[in-house]
């Protein structure tokens, strides 16, 4: 007999899969502020 996954079980892996996915995101926000910024060279300006 196949139960069907409880709806407990269901919120329980949303809520780890999105404190996961914010966890990423914030690392790669942070990474992407320590980065200095370049400005584009625009060959045509010259």
């Amino acid at each position: 007999m196949n139960r069907k996954p409880d709806l407990l079980w269901i919120l329980v892996f949303l809520f780890g899969l999105g404190v996961v996915t914010t966890g990423y995101a914030q690392s790669l926000w942070e990474r992407n502020l320590d980065a200095p910024y370049e400005a584009p060279v625009n060959p045509q300006q010259r």
